[in-house]
């Protein structure tokens, strides 16, 4: 039986109601990814450093910045700070994707064990799953928290191999991000790409093993194909 080592943001958590609490104040709903994907830039290259931030410092941080950058036709309305509380508490109550529960429920039913790894806290992990009334399923809830470096840096798949005492060739890295599925395919674990958009894989990244549109065919194999 297969070990999958799930991502938590955006592979578990749907992380779309950040962009609501942002329009609620005037900015522009997709200024969530912007500030989302200026999170993960400053954390991969702070961890070239060996500088692992905590993910909500940094997410604070980043938040501000884009707030502060942003020139739209209306003005924010409330303060920043109020705003960066908002996305904050937001963060602590997101619920997962649709294909989730039924997903980790299948794996664990086939006999598969599921454990997460996340560049994000054990405790807001551990809040999700408990949401999302899985908890149970999950046989370890891992993070860089631990560790000096987030994923995609190979230490940070080190701690999976660690923690669960498995060879890296025993475990697949299931993600929604082909930076975080290379550099687990460059630590020597398996990978699998949770593609729900349909988007193309990039091509100067290592390919996938697995690709599946849904956590649900996982278990069974059923919409899974080799490669991106």
């Amino acid at each position: 039986m297969a070990h999958y080592v799930l991502d938590v943001n955006e592979t578990l958590s749907d992380l779309a109601p950040i962009g609501g609490v942002l329009a609620s104040h005037g900015a522009p709903p997709e200024l969530a990814r912007t500030w989302f994907a200026s999170l993960l830039r400053d954390g991969f290259a702070l961890s070239l450093q060996r500088r692992a931030p905590a993910f909500l410092d940094l997410a604070r941080d980043e938040l501000r910045a884009v707030l502060h950058g942003w020139e739209g036709s209306q003005r924010l309305e409330g303060d920043v700070e109020s705003v960066v509380g908002e996305v904050v508490e937001a963060m602590g109550g997101l619920d997962v994707h649709p294909d989730v529960v039924p997903g980790v429920r299948a794996l664990t039913a086939a006999g598969h064990a599921v454990s997460t790894l996340s560049n994000g806290s054990v405790l807001s992990t551990e809040g999700l799953l408990e949401r999302a009334g899985i908890r149970d399923e999950v046989t370890a809830v891992l993070s860089v928290e631990v560790g000096p470096v987030w994923k995609p840096h190979p230490d940070a798949y080190a701690i999976a191999v660690q923690e669960l005492r498995t060879p890296a060739a025993g475990l697949t890295m299931v993600a929604v991000h082909p930076w975080d599925l290379d550099g687990a395919a460059t630590a020597g674990l398996s990978t699998a790409w949770l593609n729900r958009g349909g988007t193309p894989w990039p091509a100067s990244l290592t390919e996938p093993g697995l690709t599946v549109h849904a956590l649900t065919d996982l278990a069974d194999g059923g919409g899974a194909t080799s490669g991106p």
